[in-house]
Formats: structure tokens, C-alpha cells, sequence
């Protein structure tokens, strides 16, 4: 088990020593590890990915309570009453209204001006099944908030997760996301027939 001892200052944290005794305790007991070091940015989108199953964030949430960072995410507003607002608040959820003008990327990067230290975690693929396309919500909320890109992988035959490398974006949707899942590339889920098959997709282009 490798688990990094001191993280940068500018790291949003959250929890105490009991959540991260547990938190410890239930990554070792799944044999997961730990690479890579956190970046000292107080303002990051992190995304996640291959995400092909319901293990995925059976493996993340522990490594997150051992960690003691505060990685928020996204819910519809409706889900944030009493008596769960206040604790999904806690935790770090971000109320979202989707009928709102200028959509989640404009709500989510407010939330990000509003706050002095902010990492956001999101699925690019946003589904378990295999899908020939990602979103591009993560990248459009980026641009909004001027935040660089975490991108952080799942590697389940190795049994670890992965910090791969900050990307800070172009400002170009297609160069930066294909940029992106190159270097997911490397990684492989749990269940890997339902990955998106980006690295073809960019030889295909090439060819033609």
C-alpha cells in the first residue's frame, strides 16, 4: 500500500483521523495502491476515467478518506434537502440546476470563483457503458472556471490508482480532449470491452 504522507498546502482537504483509519484500513484489505504525487493547485478539475463499473468508486472513495482530500461533485439541486443538505454540502456536493442560464459549466465555475481552494472530480464518459464519445462538460467547465485538468486513472490489473499528469488546456475542444484521452490510453478498467475506443479513433482520422 502506498499512501503519500504530506500533501501540499493548497490541496482542499476534508475528514479527520478516524475517516482516514478507515480509510486506510479498507485499502489495504482491497491490496490497492497509490502513484503519484497531488500538484500544489488550489483550483483543479479532476478528471476520472476509465469508468466502467460500479467498483470504480468502491476503490476511489477509500483512497479519498485515507488522503483526506475533498474532491466535490455534482448533483441536481432537488437532492439537496433536509435533512441531506447540509451533510452532501459537507462532503463536498456542488447543487446544479440544469434549466439554468448558462448551464452547469457557468454554475460550477462560480462555485469555483467563490471558493479560495476547489477540486471538482468528474467521469468524462458520464455513463458505466461503453460509449463511442465523451461529454465534453469537464473540459467546457475548465474553460469557464480557467482551471487546469487532473487527470487521475483507475488501473484495475495493477490494482492502483493513478495521478498521470495537470493538463492545462488549449482552448481548442477537439485538440484538448483528444489530448486527454491520449493519455488515459495507458489505462484499463475493470471491465475494458466498454472503454471508449479513442485511441482508433485518432489513427482513423490520420489515415483519411
Amino acid at each position: 500500500m502506498s499512501i503519500p504522507k504530506n500533501l501540499p498546502e493548497e490541496v482542499p482537504r476534508i475528514g479527520n483521523w478516524f475517516t482516514k483509519c478507515i480509510g486506510l484500513l479498507i485499502v489495504k484489505m482491497l491490496g490497492w495502491r497509490f502513484d503519484g504525487e497531488f500538484p500544489p493547485e488550489k483550483k483543479v478539475m479532476v478528471a476520472l476515467a476509465p469508468h466502467t463499473s460500479n467498483w470504480d468508486f468502491v476503490v476511489a472513495m477509500p483512497f479519498i478518506l485515507a488522503l483526506k482530500v475533498k474532491i466535490s461533485w455534482m448533483m441536481k439541486k432537488e437532492a439537496f434537502f433536509f435533512p441531506f443538505k447540509q451533510l452532501f454540502m459537507a462532503l463536498g456536493g456542488i447543487p446544479t440546476d440544469r434549466a439554468a442560464p448558462g448551464g452547469m459549466a457557468k454554475q460550477v465555475a462560480n462555485q469555483f470563483r467563490e471558493n479560495e481552494k476547489m477540486w471538482v472530480g468528474i467521469t468524462p464518459e458520464g455513463t458505466r457503458k461503453k460509449v463511442t464519445k465523451w461529454k465534453n462538460g469537464f473540459l467546457r467547465i475548465a474553460y469557464a472556471a480557467k482551471v487546469p485538468i487532473l487527470i487521475i486513472a483507475w488501473d484495475f490489473p495493477n490494482k492502483r490508482i493513478c495521478i498521470d499528469s495537470l493538463y492545462r488546456p488549449t482552448g481548442e475542444l477537439e485538440v484538448d480532449m483528444r489530448e486527454i484521452q491520449r493519455r488515459f490510453s495507458k489505462y484499463q478498467g475493470r471491465n475494458p470491452e466498454k472503454q471508449t475506443d479513442f485511441v482508433e479513433e485518432v489513427e482513423d482520422k490520420q489515415e483519411k
